[in-house]
């Protein structure tokens, strides 16, 4: 079968995309650090532990694999974080990805699909976000991922390294098989973090900033089902492999949701209350971030159909609910 190297594949995104390259008939080889992944949920392929930053491991890997490809997930991805320390940014997703790729050249592995973000487009409200709208990050993370966007765009030109990009907006939800799921430490992310407060795992969900200039004043932002996001790269793999050249997709829904909503539909999905308290605004969250993109259904043939919340929170409660790799 053909090796497909998955950078950060012990992570969230990462192992779910392991799964359905699996089933489409590839065997995924995880290349993760462990620093915010989970060896436990490496299940769908052989594992290789090693950093992006480490060139001698990856020509390694390289050599012993020979991938066709390249899934690019591996990077640190906390908004907050990076205002705080966006020195990590540059070296761990922005240096990092450079020694990926120049390795990648030199192995003669020419096809990426890279994992960026609605966060380089920044604060933009009342602006439809499509892949011609202007990139202004307004955090370290998000600069960090527009920055390997322009890199992938040089070594294209320079090597023929062929990419597509997928900007990601909000991701939510477990494979429906509960296999594998979402687990941080910290946790950082709303839904996750609305279940610890159900579970007791937390005393309450803090609720940062509630004087948005939105209907009920929390930011609002467009959820994607992480299965229906992995299903995504697989096309842009198929994509890469019939040698339709580089492209940018948005990978979202089109529809927001407030921080209130995904409160009150995860309260009517579990039946239970979710404890919170609010909280001042995050430095660099943004009021609203929605899609306002059909390149990927156009195009790809993509169709989101797993992105409801009902779905979303129903799955992640029910990984919830048998465990997590902290047992």
């Amino acid at each position: 079968m053909t090796n497909i190297l998955v950078t950060g594949g012990a992570g969230y995104i990462g192992s779910h995309a392991c799964k359905v390259l699996k089933a489409a008939g590839y065997t995924p080889v995880t290349y993760d650090n462990l620093s915010t992944g989970w060896e436990e949920a490496v299940k769908f392929g052989p594992f290789e532990q090693g950093d992006l930053t480490d060139r001698e491991r990856l020509d390694q890997i390289f050599a012993a694999y020979q991938p066709a490809a390249i899934l690019h997930f591996a990077a640190l991805s906390q908004v907050g974080e990076s205002m705080r320390e966006p020195g990590l940014y540059w070296h761990n997703n922005v240096a990092g990805s450079l020694t990926l790729f120049q390795a990648a050249v030199q192995a003669g592995c020419m096809n990426v699909v890279f994992s960026s973000t609605c966060a380089t487009y920044g604060d933009q409200d009342n602006v439809v976000l499509d892949e011609s709208s202007a990139q202004y990050p307004i955090n370290a993370y998000g600069a960090s991922k527009r920055a390997i966007e322009d890199m992938l765009r040089d070594f294209e030109g320079a090597y023929g390294l062929n990419h597509v990009v997928f900007r990601y907006f909000n991701v939510a939800g477990a494979d429906s098989e509960a296999e594998v799921g979402e687990f941080h430490q910290p946790e950082t992310h709303l839904v996750p973090l609305i279940l610890d407060a159900i579970q007791g795992k937390r005393d309450a969900l803090t609720i940062f900033g509630t004087d948005y200039d939105t209907p009920d004043g929390t930011c609002i932002r467009d959820y994607v089902h992480v299965m229906d996001l992995v299903d995504a790269h697989v096309l842009g793999l198929n994509w890469l492999e019939q040698g339709k050249g580089s492209r940018v997709f948005n990978l979202g829904t089109g529809t927001g949701f407030s921080v209130r909503e995904v409160i009150e539909n995860a309260e009517s999905i579990t039946g239970k209350d979710v404890p919170r308290i609010e909280g001042p605004r995050r430095p660099g969250d943004c009021t609203k971030l929605v899609s306002g993109s059909s390149r990927a259904e156009a195009e790809l043939g993509w169709t989101p159909a797993r992105s409801t919340l009902d779905q979303m929170i129903g799955d992640a409660w029910r990984w919830h609910q048998t465990g997590h790799y902290d047992k």
